[in-house]
């Protein structure tokens, strides 16, 4: 690849779906990665199957990479706010076979020039696992990074 390839991140704490979808399609997103290990929320349509389908009614396509997604331990550090505990746990896990398997899939599907953003609940990218996914993209082929944040009624 010559030119850097560009890919959006998205946390979805605190947003609504609506502002969400109106994020996504004001960033000309086509594909919306989700790197959740388990693809289900108690905030109303951000669990995969329904995620899915308001996806594909804004005419965005949804890949779920479990491979990707934090193991159980580092989402226990996560929410108790052991963010160097968490990422240390998740860069183990980046080096396992599954998770390699997901990030060449990821990395194949950057590489085509699709316009694509990786989802996972956190809205801070320096605490969550996304941006590790992406640092470790950006070791392999030239990569700008673009962290999306939707703008919701408190902003």
């Amino acid at each position: 690849m010559s030119a850097a390839q560009t890919i959006c991140t998205v946390g979805y704490e605190g947003t609504t779906v609506a502002e969400f979808l109106a994020m996504l399609r004001r960033e000309h997103v086509s594909l919306l990665v989700d790197v959740r290990a388990i693809a289900g929320s108690r905030r109303p349509g951000f669990a995969k199957t329904r995620l899915a389908a308001n996806l594909a009614d804004a005419g965005i396509e949804y890949l779920h990479l479990r491979g990707l997604g934090t193991p159980r331990d580092g989402r226990a550090a996560a929410r108790a706010g052991r963010h160097a505990e968490m990422h240390a746990i998740f860069r183990a896990h980046l080096a396992t076979p599954v998770a390699q398997t997901d990030l060449a899939t990821l990395m194949s599907i950057v590489e085509s020039g699709r316009r694509v953003c990786l989802l996972c609940l956190e809205s801070d990218p320096t605490h969550c696992h996304r941006s590790l996914i992406v640092a470790e993209m950006q070791q392999r082929t030239p990569l700008t990074v673009l962290h999306l944040y939707p703008i919701t009624d408190t902003d």
